[in-house]
């Protein structure tokens, strides 16, 4: 890329991309949590699976290699239910679920990935706000910094500055 537009996609992307992944770290912690006390009957390893599945399922990043294939198509029903339940369970998650999934969207936009299918799928569940803006990159950092800083995921300087 060779204009200045192109050079700012270029470094933005994957700096939008870290902020997404920060979400989903901060997600998981919570579902795997969620998942230990609701489902008393299982282990630890299985709600770290499980947790890790409903993430990729929610953000349409499904992990095809084995031994993770077997255990999302054996836990379909798990995960349907889990994902069901994500907008009355992590009402405070929404926000920051909302904005990284159509952060994500954007982002797949612009490399020419079609992934619409992750917010048609995020608002039939009633995870997607409706009435919240797309946010601008800088807006959805500084939620990310704060978010992560929250959880003890990211230190004080780990993201860049929020001014892209």
């Amino acid at each position: 890329m060779d204009n200045e537009n192109g050079v700012m996609e270029s470094r933005l992307i994957p700096i939008m991309r870290e902020g997404i992944e920060v979400i989903k770290m901060i997600f998981f912690k919570q579902l795997k949590e969620y998942l230990l006390v609701n489902r008393p009957e299982r282990d630890s390893a299985y709600c770290r699976r499980l947790a890790g599945c409903i993430i990729n399922t929610l953000f349409g990043t499904e992990n095809p290699a084995e031994p993770f294939a077997s255990f999302a198509a054996a836990n379909a029903e798990h995960i349907a239910c889990e994902m069901r339940n994500i907008p009355w369970a992590f009402a405070k998650m929404r926000i920051p679920l909302s904005d990284a999934l159509r952060v994500q969207f954007l982002c797949d936009s612009i490399e020419g990935i079609d992934s619409a299918t992750i917010l048609i799928q995020a608002d039939e569940l009633g995870i997607l706000l409706h009435d919240r803006p797309v946010p601008l990159p800088k807006h959805f950092l500084d939620l990310v910094r704060r978010l992560g800083r929250g959880f003890n995921l990211l230190a004080e300087n780990r993201m860049p500055p929020g001014n892209a």
